[in-house]
């Protein structure tokens, strides 16, 4: 995509933890991925390359790989940059 730039971002749910790409502009209005996440409008998060953690009862985890996933913000909890300490 010419003109964006991919940032990694954990968004955390009640059952899921969602590690992927997100694309943003390289600079001006919503290149911060804090300016990107708070927008009132937004309804779903658009990620690349993710990995879905979805956590089970007894303390495990069930992973699945994914090009392409949408997340809906009413079901997002926590949203960070992935600091690449793993998912």
């Amino acid at each position: 995509m010419e003109g964006t730039r991919k940032e990694r971002v954990v968004l955390e749910t009640l059952n899921h933890r969602i590690v992927g790409d997100l694309h943003l502009p390289t600079e001006g209005y919503l290149s911060r991925f804090s300016d990107f996440i708070n927008r009132h409008e937004l309804r779903f998060v658009a990620l690349t390359d993710a990995t879905v953690i979805e956590r089970v009862p007894n303390g495990g985890a069930q992973t699945s790989e994914h090009a392409f996933i949408t997340v809906g913000t009413d079901h997002i909890h926590f949203a960070y940059p992935d600091d690449d300490s793993g998912a």
